[in-house]
């Protein structure tokens, strides 16, 4: 875990020179959900109606922006390269490399989805069940994008095909992170919502950063 935590460090040192980048993915986000009750008109039923959709769109595709750099900068100037062949765990400092990622991508976007979701007219219990679904999907997002952002590393237009590669794999949390805010403004339970989300969390936790760390010593070697 000491591998982890340091690689952890380092990128959250890194994020704090880099603010614009953090900006960038923030402003994104703001953006993409506030265009949608300009062009859809403001009738409140029919924005609180598609407000889960929109927000969890928004967020993976903000997430999915963040993608690109999550080992580039490292692969060009060779510190990918010096981890690998560290004596600490490659695997463990991957984990840490994603789960900077979601600190500065994933978890502003959790705690911005409440203000944006009142624009939608969504209600004090609807914005929680909606940041909850986000708390526990946006690391999923993180852990399976980082598979394919190391699938393209050095790969010409990068980020053209990590977009067509990973979009198909975040349908599933999209899917159940939206339906659990509509099956609340249903009426219904969402812990089955929930449930399946956190198993691909755990699933996702345990397998990605191996497979992680695979293709990135295929993209080194």
């Amino acid at each position: 875990m000491n591998a982890a935590l340091i690689a952890l460090q380092r990128d959250l040192l890194l994020a704090t020179r880099r603010r614009s980048e953090l900006l960038t993915t923030l402003f994104f986000f703001v953006v993409v959900v506030s265009l949608f009750p300009l062009g859809i008109g403001p009738e409140p039923e029919q924005l609180r109606r598609i407000a889960p959709g929109v927000l969890w769109v928004a967020a993976l595709l903000a997430t999915l922006l963040g993608l690109p750099r999550l080992f580039a900068a490292d692969h060009a100037d060779g510190t990918l390269e010096q981890m690998a062949l560290s004596s600490q765990p490659f695997t463990m400092q991957v984990l840490g490399k994603v789960a900077a990622h979601w600190l500065t991508c994933g978890l502003p976007l959790v705690l911005l989805a409440p203000l944006l979701g009142l624009q939608f007219g969504l209600h004090g219990d609807e914005l929680l069940v909606l940041m909850t679904s986000l708390l526990i999907g946006t690391p999923l997002l993180s852990l399976v994008g980082a598979i394919g952002a190391a699938l393209t590393l050095g790969v010409r237009g990068a980020a053209v095909v990590l977009s067509l590669l990973v979009l198909p794999l975040f349908v599933p949390a999209l899917v159940f992170g939206a339906g659990s805010v509509d099956a609340y403004i249903a009426g219904l339970q969402v812990n089955a919502h929930w449930s399946v989300l956190g198993a691909m969390l755990v699933l996702a936790a345990m397998f990605a950063p191996w497979a992680t760390t695979a293709a990135l010593r295929i993209a080194m070697e």
